[in-house]
């Protein structure tokens, strides 16, 4: 029997949707104004779920408090009230879309999950636009 355990995060984050290899006219084309070259912002919610069966010994799944400390130290403390494309090393060189900061999250957190438990990110970037990713 598996039972998923999720924790919800928030963090504040500027970025821009840009391809360098691209002129500003056709990055205009493809991002709109996400393409906008002093930023823009979003209020993202995070969901990070893990998947495995209970220890007998605990009853949990994982520790929800461990769970949420790796999503302090790990994202909000990263991300939180950055500019993704300056601020982090993780965007120097890759487009902050929420489909590749969702693969970032899982990247980071991933280490720090035991190995036999499933890892889920949700990442909400407006109410209405979200992504999942699990590896």
């Amino acid at each position: 029997m598996k039972v998923i355990v999720s924790r919800k995060a928030q963090f504040n984050a500027a970025h821009r949707l840009y391809n360098p290899d691209w002129s500003f006219e056709k990055n205009d084309e493809v991002f709109g104004k996400c393409n906008n070259p002093n930023y823009h912002g979003h209020n993202y919610q995070l969901v990070v779920s893990v998947k495995g069966t209970i220890d007998p010994e605990t009853g949990y799944v994982i520790d929800i408090k461990d769970l949420k400390s790796l999503i302090k130290e790990h994202v909000e403390d990263a991300f939180d009230h950055r500019n993704l494309n300056l601020d982090t090393e993780e965007f120097k060189k890759l487009n902050p879309t929420a489909e590749n900061i969702a693969v970032v999250i899982w990247n980071k957190l991933r280490p720090h999950v035991k190995p036999s438990l499933e890892l889920k990110v949700q990442l909400h970037e407006t109410e209405r636009n979200f992504v999942e990713f699990e590896g």
